[in-house]
């Protein structure tokens, strides 16, 4: 068994130096859950491992306006957390539902995201909120567009010695309701054949739509917006019928493959269904919002 070396830094710049000092040869180490599998199956054999669970800096969950997350911060740390199940449920239904409570007790936001799997399960609301990825590294401190992170199927567009520290969302607009689904074939420890996040915002009508995001895992190669569904919603009257055509809409711009969970055009039907259900979510929960 190929043997590797282990370090523990406590501070963003230790690590940073590090990581400068090992080039490719390192690889960092958070939870640990996706990197482990990758090395036990001979997929990576780095020579050095920097863990992060002991950089205080990249564990926290705040409210600053809008909402920071550390992308050391576990998956349970969120699940349990009030502060996003009442105002970022879109989060937590993500978070919930991620493999089981053993994972999530590990696992970390920032190392789902890191590894760029097409069914990541935070990406489609990360993407949905518009959420920026901090990166530090040897040049300093940079700000992405979550839309522009994932350049393919486990590929970001972190470079050699970078290291995404943080996420910062935007506080969402008044009257809005947000929701994950993520569409299974059994509820627990199973990835997902489709993930869809839509956020509504309405007018002070409660009908009008005055903002629509929706992001898409499992149906591209990368987690995508659905741009085009996105501005048909919004300025219109939200019904059934109106969803339901924003669901073929975001089907039509969506390119799934076929893999062994799923095929190409199951995935592409169930984003027409999964659209409009999640959508209905967000419309109940906008005015469950309002109303206390």
């Amino acid at each position: 068994m190929r043997t590797f070396e282990y370090f523990k830094p406590t501070t963003i710049a230790e690590t940073l130096n590090l990581l400068k000092e090992m080039g490719d040869r390192a690889r960092v180490i958070a939870g640990g859950t996706d990197l482990m599998i990758q090395w036990k199956k001979r997929l990576i054999s780095p020579d050095y491992l920097v863990s992060l669970r002991n950089v205080s800096e990249m564990d926290f969950v705040r409210l600053n306006g809008g909402l920071s997350i550390g992308s050391a911060t576990r998956h349970r740390t969120l699940e349990l957390s009030p502060m996003i199940r009442r105002d970022f449920p879109i989060i937590h239904d993500a978070v919930s539902q991620l493999g089981s409570v053993q994972v999530r007790n590990s696992a970390t936001i920032g190392g789902n995201l890191c590894n760029a799997a097409p069914s990541a399960d935070t990406a489609p609301p990360m993407i949905c909120l518009e959420a920026n990825a901090v990166i530090s590294g040897p040049n300093g401190e940079k700000t992405i567009p979550m839309t522009e992170f994932f350049k393919g199927p486990g590929k970001t567009i972190l470079q050699t010695g970078e290291l995404l520290t943080r996420l910062d969302i935007p506080q969402p607009l008044p009257r809005t309701g947000m929701a994950y689904w993520k569409h299974t074939r059994r509820k627990a420890m199973d990835l997902p054949i489709l993930g869809v996040a839509v956020l509504l915002s309405f007018e002070d009508d409660m009908k009008t739509c005055a903002r629509a995001r929706i992001g898409l895992g499992v149906a591209a190669p990368t987690p995508m917006r659905a741009y085009e569904a996105e501005k048909f919603l919004e300025g219109r009257v939200i019904d059934h019928d109106v969803l339901a055509k924003a669901g073929e809409i975001a089907a039509e711009s969506a390119s799934p493959r076929t893999t062994i969970r799923g095929s190409e055009w199951y995935r592409r039907d169930m984003v027409r269904v999964l659209v409009k259900r999640t959508a209905l979510l967000c419309v109940q929960r906008a005015r469950g919002a309002k109303s206390t």
